[in-house]
């Protein structure tokens, strides 16, 4: 089942691009029933599609997502157990409807060249040798490499006796990059057809020949005579190779072959001799113990299919097929290829690396050695600075016991001015504390003083109220005596304005005389009192 489902992916890829409206990578779920029922009518499974409805929530779906639903659903009805024979057809059938589905986008062209059958094996031929590009932005992309393309192109070019020139192909390679089918069928038809200079017959057999070697497994064909069983004869057939089997005809154009040879890993094939030489004869056996003696036309023909044969009877119970095991391999060792070209890539960056990085270490070295000769000179620059310095040294330590003498003298000295000092220090103390006592005295007699002072201030507030107070009674008793001396004033002008006339008038009027007792005070008097009061205070 995986073989089989892998070898029609690419056209499958096909019609589901062919079905896809715009570049949005999706095909609506109603145009994949229609090719999910024929598939599944072709491998006797009805219904397939209707799983489809209720396959994811979308109303459309991509490529991975329709390739997960046909490996789950239609493919895995195929078993392990499934021959040869149904294997090809289905995968022949499913390749049908696939190109019936995508055939519009590519027979539809310009300038024409190839049948339509033609155009139809092509598509078969570049489905098998065809690979999904891992590179491409799309999620799923089917391409063919140049050297596929090359080797297509080489067969078809020598078929039709054209000459094949590699280095053209390989510069338009380069430029293309990236085969595609209609791009594949484009560079056949405009370079290597023969420019509508050959017929159709010719470019239909070549194309043929190509399908015959690619999708139908033929490792080798041509003409061969064949002994006979019950009659010891030889008769000229034409025999078809194929992984497994060998197939005979009277002629080319036959399509029911006269009769057919099962290989298996039990026949062998081997040269026969005639009196110790080799002639064209070689002999295949069977495992039902049948030999088969045939006699190819020279020499060389009989090696080519000796060769053939091991080859068809190695690869006879194969699922995969020849041509696509091939493919792989060619595949593989590309890969391969172009991984060992990295790694070697790598490896030539790594040695670049290492060389830079030894010759930048041989310059450090250099510089490194450099640096060292310039540190020995150094070296003994200071060591004849440091013999110098040893000398100055050995001098300055003479030196420096004399100093030491002279110190140990002065600190003598220094320490008898200390004990000087010391006493000079206690007197002084003593001193101190006679002045502190002395001090103390002061403040006593100061604090004293202050009370002294608080009291007299004190009393002179009081003196200072009582002759405020004193001031306001002279000022009240000089405002009576001012008073006193208005109307005195007043009076006597009365007097002498209006002179008295009856006795009585005089008695009022000596009546305003006061007394001796109620006679006020004179000036003199005032001042006096108030001269005595600024002495007391």
């Amino acid at each position: 089942m995986a073989h089989l489902f892998k070898n029609l992916s690419n056209s499958i890829w096909h019609a589901f691009q062919a079905l896809q409206a715009d570049d949005i990578n999706t095909v609506a779920k109603s145009k994949l029933k229609v090719l999910t029922a024929n598939i599944g009518t072709l491998m006797d499974l009805y219904g397939v599609e209707k799983g489809l409805e209720h396959y994811r929530s979308t109303q459309s779906l991509t490529f991975d997502q329709y390739m997960y639903y046909l490996q789950k659903e239609v493919f895995s009805s195929i078993t392990d157990a499934t021959s040869l024979h149904t294997l090809k057809r289905l995968e022949e059938g499913i390749d049908e409807i696939c190109w019936l589905v995508c055939k519009k986008n590519y027979l539809e062209r310009s300038h024409p060249v190839f049948e339509n059958q033609s155009v139809y094996q092509l598509f078969r031929i570049y489905c098998l040798l065809a690979e999904s590009d891992p590179n491409a932005t799309d999620s799923y992309l089917v391409t063919m490499h140049g050297d596929e393309v090359a080797r297509i192109a080489s067969h078809l070019a020598t078929s039709l006796g054209l000459q094949w020139d590699a280095i053209d192909f390989s510069a338009l390679s380069a430029a293309i990059k990236m085969f595609r089918f209609p791009t594949f069928l484009a560079v056949l038809e405009s370079k290597y057809s023969g420019g509508n200079t050959l017929d159709t017959v010719a470019l239909t057999e070549a194309i043929d020949d190509l399908y015959q070697i690619y999708v139908e497994n033929v490792v080798k064909k041509g003409y061969l005579m064949k002994k006979g069983f019950l009659l010891p004869t030889l008769r000229y057939f034409w025999f078809v190779l194929r992984p497994g089997e060998l197939a005979y005809y009277k002629d080319p154009h036959q399509k029911e072959p006269s009769g057919l040879i099962l290989l298996n890993a039990n026949c062998w094939a081997d040269s026969l001799s005639n009196n110790g030489k080799l002639d064209r004869r070689f002999v295949l056996s069977t495992p039902e113990h049948r030999c088969i003696e045939l006699v190819a036309e020279d020499h060389k023909g009989r090696l080519q299919w000796l060769a053939a044969l091991q080859t068809a009877i190695q690869h006879s119970n194969e699922k995969i097929g020849y041509q696509r095991s091939l493919a792989n391999q060619r595949r593989s060792l590309r890969q391969a290829t172009k991984q060992e070209k990295e790694e070697t890539k790598l490896e030539l960056q790594h040695e670049r690396q290492a060389r830079i990085a030894a010759e930048i270490q041989a310059r450090k070295l250099e510089a490194l050695s450099k640096e060292e000769g310039a540190k020995v000179q150094q070296l003994e620059d200071v060591k004849q600075k440091l013999e110098l310095l040893l000398q100055e040294e050995k001098q300055a330590l003479r030196d420096e016991e004399i100093v030491r003498n002279l110190q140990a003298r002065v600190l003598r000295e220094e320490w008898e001015k200390r004990e000087q000092l010391e006493k000079l220090q206690q007197e002084q103390q003593e001193l101190l504390e006679m002045e502190k006592m002395k001090r103390l005295e002061f403040e006593r007699m100061q604090q004293k003083n202050e009370q002294q002072l608080h009291d007299a201030e004190l009393r002179l507030q009081q003196l200072e109220m009582e002759r405020e107070h004193l001031d306001a009674e002279l000022r009240v008793a000089r405002e009576k005596v001012k008073r006193a001396e208005e109307a005195q004033f007043l009076l006597e002008t009365q007097i002498v304005t209006h002179p008295l006339k009856g006795g009585e008038r005089i008695r009022r009027t000596q009546s305003f005389i006061p007394t001796t007792k109620e006679r006020p005070l004179s000036m003199e008097n005032i001042d006096t009192r108030t001269m005595t009061l600024q002495k007391n205070i």
